[in-house]
């Protein structure tokens, strides 16, 4: 798919620049599912590898026929938690304060809001443009018609998206960062259970 891309665009040179972690040994088992995970934060950046994203979860259901999920993470950061009171205390109780929203996008494109936990901490605002930034990923994915869930996490970014692709065994990991230099990637760390794509500047221009 991607060499079509590739293709597509001209750029003999757009696969190389878009594999930020290259594909783990393969175990020869062959998943069902396919999940797609996409990092998400309203940049443009993001907005454009949300795009690809869902580009591939079309094009592989179509080659496949198997079930493919996007599944899009906004994380917010430790750095924005502790500059509120609460979550600056001693009681912070990480696992208390990961909440999650997953959104099923139906083929009519109508969601369903599943939460499985709630944190009341009286910071609404945080949680009013979280809710804006995922609102906005699924306006972008009304199209797309199949399974869309989104995720609300808390806490360290490379921490929280492995955390997200390992629990779904995801097949892909998309970010919007440019190069394997840049500092999210390199947190990320090797070896990752999946591959990791990028949106190079190149991309983001077309």
């Amino acid at each position: 798919m991607l060499v079509r891309l590739q293709g597509t665009l001209g750029r003999t040179d757009l696969v190389q620049k878009m594999v930020l972690i290259p594909a783990p040994a393969s175990n020869g088992a062959e998943d069902s599912e396919i999940n797609l995970v996409v990092g998400y934060s309203n940049s443009p950046s993001s907005q454009t590898a949300l795009d690809l994203t869902l580009w591939i979860a079309h094009q592989t259901r179509l080659a496949t026929g198997k079930q493919v999920t996007v599944q899009v993470v906004y994380v917010i950061d430790d750095g924005i938690m502790n500059r509120i009171p609460v979550f600056d205390s001693g009681a912070k109780r990480k696992a208390e304060i990961k909440a999650e929203g997953e959104w099923r996008t139906s083929r009519t494109a109508i969601a369903e809001l599943e939460t499985a936990t709630k944190a009341q901490f009286g910071t609404a605002e945080l949680f009013e443009q979280a809710d804006r930034i995922l609102w906005n990923a699924r306006c972008m994915a009304e199209e797309w018609r199949g399974s869309l869930k989104t995720h609300l996490r808390f806490g360290i970014v490379a921490k929280e998206l492995k955390e997200v692709v390992a629990a779904e065994k995801a097949s892909l990991l998309i970010l919007g960062c440019d190069s394997a230099t840049h500092p999210l990637v390199r947190q990320l760390g090797t070896p990752f259970p999946c591959p990791v794509l990028g949106i190079p500047s190149v991309l983001e221009g077309e």
